[in-house]
């Protein structure tokens, strides 16, 4: 799955991926920090970051597929056409997940992210408190028909949510989070 781009999309579908299989790996993803990375729910203690796969980036994520469940690609790792089928294979069998920074050839789903605003920011001073953006997906198969949703990605409490696109003021910031969760995100594939 290609995350578009967006760091901290890519972060908060690892953190849903991995809550059920907890060990999780990072290969070429050098702007991923531990601080970042924690705050999105991944467990620091399960995961292994490889800074820069070099050459052989296709072996490298063959190996973590194999071993750990779901890895992260980063958009600067290059691998060739016919590695990326065998990389497929290796997920077919272990039942890995791959999630990729930037697009990935024969990704199953594409997601795009177009920022909406930023909460938080009065008239030229205060702190950013949330992020709302609009993911929309498509892909082959069942992910064919575009689908799009509008997020908090972090919202003002720090998690992920969909946004209550009737009250995005301000001061009604907080509630639109609906729960508190991490809601209508959703592994597939």
């Amino acid at each position: 799955m290609g995350a578009g781009g967006d760091l901290p999309l890519l972060l908060a579908l690892a953190a849903l991926a991995a809550a059920e299989s907890v060990a999780w790996a990072a290969v070429g993803v050098p702007e991923l920090g531990g601080l970042a990375a924690a705050q999105a729910g991944l467990d620091l203690a399960t995961g292994l970051v490889v800074s820069d796969p070099g050459p052989r980036a296709a072996q490298v994520l063959a190996v973590l597929l194999e071993s750990v469940p779901v890895v992260l690609v980063g958009a600067s790792v290059r691998v060739p056409e016919r590695a990326v089928r065998r990389l497929r294979a290796v997920m077919r069998r272990s039942g890995a997940v791959l999630l990729a920074a930037g697009r990935w050839p024969g990704a199953d789903v594409q997601l795009r992210v177009a920022p909406v605003g930023w909460t938080g920011v009065g008239r030229g001073h205060g702190l950013l408190r949330g992020r709302r953006v609009t993911v929309t997906a498509g892909g082959r198969g069942a992910a064919a028909a575009p689908r799009s949703a509008e997020l908090w990605l972090p919202g003002p409490d720090g998690l992920v949510g969909v946004t209550d696109v009737t009250d995005v003021t301000e001061r009604g910031a907080a509630e639109a989070v609906r729960g508190g969760a991490r809601a209508d995100l959703r592994v597939v594939g």
